[in-house]
């Protein structure tokens, strides 16, 4: 049985004018004409059109379906995965545009209930950092977030981040020493912030910490700059040489102090580095790892030298004493990447 091209057209629901578009394109040729020239349809005919309509019912562009079906069906694999893949990325989106949207409404009626109508600026401000998380947090990563910051008890603890920023400007400001205690107790609430924030897990510490760091737009937002986050590392770092005091000697100790910490804010991107490596699962011997583990042997030598007895103790109060990496970023699964690279890794 033959099918002419407009009976072909009405059982498939197609037009005529996309049928000739078809043949026009090699896709659907007809296997026969009429004397009259009119185009004729068999049955392989039909099952090769219901092949390309199942085709571009997957999202194949009519490039991608002529390709598969002249490769026999070999190529269709990739092309559904590609197409997963797509569709991945655009529901990604969608779900990020929601939670933009949402905390966009969230702004909006917080500020009506408090008899305030939003200024343009606020919502642009809201709009730049909603931007800046995408460059630094992956969509589980946020979601994760937002979580927390949908936690009472997170919400009302972040309440305090102003007051302590103002408190840590006053110290800055009067030139106050690190090791001072108003200091110490200020840089461990600011610690325990981090901590609440991020659940104390340390990729989101690092790319919190790098974000800040990096992007001056959230500068202006918190009021935190790149000199206070300083000011806040060396000061944690004065906690954690509190905890190398119990296994090095004293001479040890006074060399470890005069350098320690000093690099603080070097590590930020190298300890972000190092894990994404990490979590690709990246090989010691890659020239992307032994580059990063080079560095990080770099700046263990400022501040802890070169003497293998000197770098054993401190390798012991880090087993020994896991807070010694709280809030760091770093934890052992990284100590052990670093350490099969060929790096003798303390932090």
């Amino acid at each position: 049985m033959l099918l002419k091209i407009g009976e072909l057209a009405s059982r498939s629901g197609l037009t005529v004018r996309t049928l000739h578009h078809y043949d026009e394109l090699g896709l659907l040729a007809p296997s026969a004409r009429s004397e009259a020239g009119y185009r004729l349809y068999n049955r392989n005919d039909v099952a090769r059109l219901h092949r390309i309509l199942a085709l571009r019912q997957l999202g194949l562009s009519l490039a991608e379906v002529a390709t598969t079906l002249a490769s026999e069906g070999e190529a269709l694999p990739g092309l559904i995965a590609r197409q997963l893949q797509a569709l991945n990325l655009q529901i990604s989106q969608a779900v990020r545009l929601r939670d933009r949207l949402s905390n966009l409404q969230d702004t909006l009626q917080q500020a009506q209930q408090g008899g305030l109508e939003p200024e343009l600026a606020d919502w642009l401000a809201t709009l730049e950092l909603m931007t800046m998380y995408d460059k630094y947090f992956s969509s589980d990563e946020q979601a994760e977030l937002q979580r927390r910051k949908n936690d009472p008890v997170v919400a009302e603890a972040q309440l305090s981040w102003p007051v302590l920023i103002a408190e840590v400007k006053q110290l800055m400001a009067a030139a106050c020493p690190v090791d001072e205690p108003r200091v110490l107790q200020a840089a461990q609430r600011w610690s325990d912030l981090v901590r609440q924030f991020t659940g104390g897990k340390p990729d989101l510490m690092v790319k919190s910490a790098q974000m800040m760091l990096q992007e001056s737009g959230v500068q202006a937002q918190t009021g935190i700059d790149p000199a206070m986050m300083a000011y806040m590392a060396a000061a944690l770092a004065e906690q954690r040489l509190a905890i190398y005091a119990r296994y090095l000697n004293p001479a040890e100790m006074q060399k470890l102090r005069s350098s320690y910490g000093k690099n603080g804010l070097a590590w930020l991107p190298l300890i972000a580095r190092v894990r994404a490596l990490m979590h690709a699962a990246a090989a010691a011997d890659s020239a992307q790892v032994q580059a990063a583990c080079a560095e990080w042997e770099q700046l263990t030598q400022a501040f802890a030298g070169v003497d293998p007895g000197t770098r054993q103790k401190m390798w012991l109060a880090l087993q020994q004493e896991p807070q010694r990496l709280a809030r760091t970023g770093v934890d052992q699964a990284l100590l052990a990447f670093v350490r099969a690279a060929g790096v003798d890794a303390v932090c």
